[in-house]
């Protein structure tokens, strides 16, 4: 498998960049384990985004860079196999300098990752929708990109700034950095108003990433408008976590008041839709001797 993908079959990775036409906009769907990946893509979603940040919280971890590259490589295999999309998977500051970043780049593109992304903080990172951030020197994260794409078979590498948090020129100027190092998608993080969005789009010619999250500093946007904006890729990278979290604590607390959870069966996916959701008797009939299972009434 290492083989087949470090030698630039990688067809993953082109059919993401395929997405990166002008004058269209791909929503790319956050998923962060096996069954949020089918269901994105039973939906009609054409690339999924694995969110350190959506990955860290199903781990009841804070996003301060505390994941392992072991955590995030089980992570984005399960979410390649389950989704059989391209797969963007954000990889904090690549765990570790250039070498460490090399072996991050081998290791994702064996099971098939499209993309990975890393940005220019400091550890430890924090969401780029917070204050008090710390960035490495330009040059430093240069290099990082550089050993990403020596590494890199066909697997597309986008190069994050978090420096909007010192000022645009300097976001902007790094961004142009990265791209001259081999970046292939560039993502601006934290972008506050349209004015700032489009001086972006206008200033760097290859394709970028929007980041539609919620409660942060980027105002709301559709879809239809980032297309007019320019953006090629408008990830939502918690947005599925959010909801399902928040169904998760509800039921629960439910259950805990009600000691029953009878009232919530119309709410939930019956087993059969499971089922076929995630493929049971597709994997049954893999074996003919298996006896066919019949679904309690």
């Amino acid at each position: 498998m290492t083989a087949k993908w470090l030698n630039g079959a990688n067809p993953a990775a082109h059919d993401l960049m395929h997405l990166c036409r002008p004058g269209k906009a791909t929503a790319v769907a956050g998923a962060w384990d096996g069954i949020s990946a089918a269901l994105a893509a039973r939906a009609g979603f054409e690339a999924l985004y694995l969110s350190g940040a959506a990955l860290s919280a199903s781990m009841a971890l804070p996003d301060l860079g505390l994941m392992t590259l072991d955590d995030v490589w089980r992570a984005a295999r399960t979410v390649v196999r389950a989704s059989n999309l391209p797969v963007i998977v954000d990889c904090d500051t690549g765990f570790g300098e250039a070498l460490n970043l090399m072996r991050t780049v081998r290791e994702l593109e064996s099971v098939g990752v499209a993309c990975i992304q890393i940005e220019d903080q400091q550890l430890p990172k924090k969401c780029g929708h917070l204050n008090d951030k710390r960035l490495i020197p330009v040059d430093d994260m240069c290099r990082k990109v550089e050993a990403a794409k020596r590494a890199a078979g066909s697997m597309a590498i986008c190069a994050r700034t978090d420096a909007v948090s010192v000022s645009l020129d300097e976001a902007l100027d790094r961004a142009k950095r990265y791209a001259a190092a081999g970046a292939d998608v560039i993502f601006v993080e934290a972008l506050s108003n349209h004015d700032d969005i489009r001086r972006v789009r206008a200033e760097l010619g290859v394709p970028q990433i929007a980041n539609m999250t919620e409660f942060g500093r980027t105002p709301q946007i559709g879809l239809d408008e980032w297309a007019d904006l320019g953006y090629e890729l408008v990830i939502y990278p918690v947005s599925a976590m959010r909801v399902s979290a928040r169904a998760i604590e509800d039921f629960y607390a439910g259950l805990a008041r009600d000691r029953t959870a009878e009232h919530r069966l119309p709410t939930m996916m019956t087993r059969s839709e499971l089922y076929e959701r995630i493929g049971y008797f597709d994997y049954e009939a893999l074996d003919a001797q298996i006896a066919r299972t019949v679904l309690p009434s």
